[in-house]
């Protein structure tokens, strides 16, 4: 039998949360609701510091916890600033 792709490996993102056979109920760290702005930013700080080492060299599980946490500290930042200052030389014409 082949091996399973990364993407059948790894949870799946259906927008709101990730889903699959990683998927727990446990929490993983602080809820980032309950962190101040300050240590979310540094929270999110450090995920992606680690993401191209964690995307090309962590287990299955522990990119899937990777993913569940980003998504989480990342909603949790929209959801408190929603009109976020956007880079007009971060966009793309068309």
């Amino acid at each position: 039998m082949p091996e399973a792709s990364p993407e059948q490996r790894v949870d799946e993102w259906d927008g709101e949360q990730l889903k699959g056979p990683a998927d727990s109920h446990e929490e993983i760290g602080v809820d980032p609701a309950d962190l101040s702005d300050e240590d979310l930013t540094r929270e999110m700080a450090s995920l992606h510091r680690t993401r191209l080492d964690t995307l090309r060299h962590a287990s299955d599980a522990a990119l899937a916890t990777h993913l569940r946490r980003t998504a989480d500290l990342e909603t949790e930042y929209l959801t408190r600033h929603p009109g976020r200052e956007v880079d007009p030389h971060r966009l793309r014409d068309g």
